[in-house]
């Protein structure tokens, strides 16, 4: 994977092969046990508040869920022309936390939109903000299902999504529970539906934070990564607005597929008959 690598106490790793045999073993069981319990157990120290899931950060949420909706729209308007005119749309909002997204987002778009956290109190909170009476959408938008399961242990109903939407919580996991989330969850999307990964990114290599247990991959990190997952970049876009401080930002649209390329030669001849310009 994409070069060496620092801890948050300023260590260096030659590679990420050597920080994750020392973080979670090589085959080890218990020790992945142990990282995967920790990360858990940090995020159940925090409040359920916009605040709280935001790092102390909520100021952030504006402007991620701007972004995040225009770059939806434009998923939208070239994968799903035809919804809202007979094709409903569900989608899985994965790391949901207090429900966020959801509520900011994705339940303005998705007739139905499943949860899925580990932190059962971020759940909880989620299942409040969301009920009926608490939303601004009409009853054909909904929260349905709420799963207090972590993701590399969950596997979803067989094509139930057309978006899978995975912001700030695969950092959680390890290389291969990464590769192993995706080939798993690969199977919950309809026929042409996309993955969505929102992530902060590294300048290079990767950081790994010792509190909370998780990764910050660099660009390159996460395409090799897509490479072992079989997927494929349909769209990417970095997110604009944020505080200089913070990492930059970047949502990637995943597709199982090939993208479709245009063929030059048939574009070159389309335009044989076009007067040239004279320079």
């Amino acid at each position: 994977m994409d070069g060496c690598g620092l801890d948050s106490d300023g260590r260096e790793f030659k590679n990420a092969e050597e920080m994750w045999r020392e973080e979670v073993g090589d085959g080890d069981p218990l020790k992945k046990s142990q990282w995967y319990s920790q990360g858990v157990g940090y995020w159940q120290g925090v409040e359920a508040t916009v605040d709280g899931v935001l790092g102390g950060y909520g100021h952030v949420n504006k402007p991620d869920i701007e972004g995040s909706e225009a770059f939806l729209n434009s998923i939208l308007a070239e994968r799903f022309p035809d919804a809202g005119r007979g094709r409903r749309l569900v989608a899985l909002d994965c790391g949901s936390g207090i429900g966020r997204i959801t509520k900011n987002l994705l339940i303005r778009y998705f007739n139905e939109v499943d949860l899925l956290e580990p932190v059962s109190h971020f759940l909880e909170t989620a299942r409040r903000n969301l009920a009926p009476e608490n939303l601004m959408v009409t009853e054909e938008y909904k929260a349905v299902n709420f799963f207090c399961v972590p993701l590399q242990d969950f596997t979803p109903e067989a094509e139930r999504y057309d978006i899978i939407w995975v912001q700030w919580c695969i950092g959680h996991l390890s290389d291969d529970d990464f590769v192993s989330f995706f080939e798993r969850a690969k199977g919950g999307l309809k026929p042409g539906g996309l993955f969505v990964l929102k992530e902060n990114i590294a300048r290079s290599g990767f950081i790994l934070d010792k509190q909370d247990k998780s990764i910050t991959r660099s660009d390159l990190y996460f395409k090799q990564l897509f490479n072992k997952c079989g997927l494929h970049i349909y769209k990417m876009k970095d997110q604009k607005g944020l505080p200089e401080e913070l990492f930059a930002v970047k949502m990637y649209a995943l597709s199982t597929e090939l993208p479709k390329r245009v063929n030059k030669s048939s574009r070159s001849k389309r335009h044989v008959n076009r007067p040239g310009i004279i320079k």
